[in-house]
């Protein structure tokens, strides 16, 4: 197992200090505040160590309320709201300094068989056709308004291959507006055998990727380079996502993103994840800030 991922199974691998209490690590981060990623996967981790191992999480909902302090450990209290027959509801407050950084509602069920339908998977190119986000970034890293920044991107990103489809908002900063439509491929860097092949984990690590792209599709819509190149201010503001079907982090999973609209310094993003046989696995809808910054 690649060395990143394990470093960020071991993130995930939240301390347990009392009942429906539990401590997470944290790590720097490209940009000096917690990974939003980080802090929802490790809440969903965090309300999974409360439920039955028969009932799966199904959706979650959470504000992103304060900057976290990446040199700090962050607490996760669990609310055990209603253990039902086929749906469970947890809610999950991080606290950093004694104040809350973050909410999240998840809802987990007990699986049932009903209707089936789905929108069709978009055309996409063989992820093993494309370059990885790894081999691209130094190719633009004399855009970055700090070098340091593209080492420190390629670092935080090490546990998971992600690679676009098309060039990421940093290479197109400046050039004129396109569809306001992204899409990248992504898994782990590395397979999810034995103890650690549980479904529940699958879905903490896609929650984990699905903060790192999901606004991308804004900026492209203004040929704007994002945080990196210092052309936008960004951060996330909220963010929801429902567990449709089965799927594996470790393998390659097609997140295809849009944004409708932005306005008032935000910008809303909506992704889906399919399955490499086109299955529709996760939706996802996120909020963030978007502001150009002032001289």
């Amino acid at each position: 197992m690649d060395n990143a991922l394990r470093s960020l199974l071991d993130l995930l691998d939240l301390e347990r200090i009392e009942e429906d209490i539990f401590r997470g690590a944290s790590r720097p981060s490209v940009v000096p505040r917690v990974f939003g990623g980080q802090v929802a996967a490790q809440a969903l981790v965090a309300a999974t160590r409360t439920v039955p191992d028969d009932r799966l999480a199904h959706s979650l909902h959470a504000y992103f309320l304060r900057a976290g302090d990446p040199g700090a450990p962050i607490v996760y209290t669990v609310d055990r709201i209603r253990d039902g027959r086929s749906f469970t509801t947890r809610r999950v407050v991080a606290v950093q300094h004694g104040q809350p950084v973050f909410h999240l509602s998840a809802s987990f069920q007990v699986y049932e068989e009903g209707l089936e339908h789905q929108e069709p998977m978009p055309l996409a190119p063989d992820p093993e056709t494309l370059p990885t986000a790894a081999e691209m970034l130094p190719r633009y890293a004399h855009l970055f308004r700090d070098p340091e920044v593209a080492r420190r991107l390629a670092q935080a990103r090490g546990a998971v291959d992600l690679r676009y489809v098309n060039e990421p908002p940093y290479a197109t900063a400046g050039q004129r507006p396109r569809e306001a439509r992204s899409q990248v491929w992504f898994r782990t860097n590395g397979k999810l055998d034995g103890e650690l092949d549980q479904p529940m984990l699958h879905i903490c690590l896609a929650t984990y990727v699905s903060d790192m792209t999901l606004l991308d599709s804004v900026l492209l819509a203004h040929g704007r380079g994002g945080w990196a190149v210092g052309d936008v201010v960004g951060a996330s503001l909220d963010h929801a996502m429902w567990f449709h079907r089965p799927f594996r982090a470790d393998e390659w999973l097609l997140y295809d993103q849009e944004s409708p609209t932005a306005q008032g310094g935000r910008g809303l993003g909506k992704g889906r994840i399919f399955t490499a046989d086109g299955q529709l696995a996760v939706s996802v809808i996120q909020e963030g800030v978007v502001r150009i910054p002032r001289d």
